[in-house]
């Protein structure tokens, strides 16, 4: 075979392994968002090894993220950890059955605030299989196991949320919108002209036939 193309080959199949291995990582969804709004975030979790996945642990930045709500997944019970102050700081979904097989991934979905200056989410989880063993995905991005990452966008300037955490453009500048939403009377006026021009029309047939 060309040697050029065996190179060629071999750089595409390394293309796709590493693929795979980057989307193998527990990521937390969306991964952007933006200041100061609620947030419906989903954990994907897929299994690396031959044995099932069957606890996941995932820990919360309080500076970044007010997490409160958590949606029950069947074959999976979950426990809400809390600090001193009974703030909630993680959740801990543990397999009620056989987990996540070698050939299966699992979505885990919660929902909270976020915070109004925070520019990333960086979540902290703990894979653990049914062998004991547990993998931690805590590391900077780029390392081998690296803490899914949620970009926080800032709040668009003159924006405020409601208390559902939607944005609204602010008070003041509702009114040039109001107005630009206005009826246009243009119609109404070359609807008259058209009607006028049509009566005279007739009327000027009418004295030519009468002459």
């Amino acid at each position: 075979m060309n040697p050029k193309k065996c190179l060629l080959a071999a750089g595409l199949m390394m293309s796709l392994l590493g693929g795979s291995i980057a989307s193998a990582h527990v990521t937390v969804y969306p991964k952007e968002t933006t200041q100061g709004t609620y947030e419906k975030f989903a954990v994907r979790v897929p299994t690396e090894k031959d044995v099932p996945t069957v606890k996941v642990e995932v820990r919360f930045p309080l500076d970044a993220v007010t997490v409160s709500r958590f949606e029950p997944k069947p074959g999976w019970t979950y426990e809400i950890k809390k600090d001193a102050e009974n703030k909630i700081t993680g959740v801990v979904w543990t397999a009620s059955g056989e987990g996540l097989s070698p050939t299966e991934f699992g979505e885990f979905y919660m929902s909270g605030k976020v915070a109004d200056n925070a520019t990333a989410i960086s979540w902290k989880a703990y894979q653990t299989y049914k062998d004991g063993s547990v993998v931690e995905w805590t590391g900077a991005e780029g390392a081998d196991k690296p803490a899914s990452v949620t970009k926080v966008n800032a709040k668009p300037a003159g924006a405020a949320a409601d208390s559902h955490g939607h944005t609204a453009a602010a008070a003041a500048g509702a009114e040039p919108a109001a107005a630009a939403a206005a009826p246009s009377q243009t119609p109404l006026y070359l609807s008259v002209a058209a009607l006028i021009l049509g009566a005279a029309s007739l009327a000027v047939s009418l004295l030519r036939r009468r002459g």
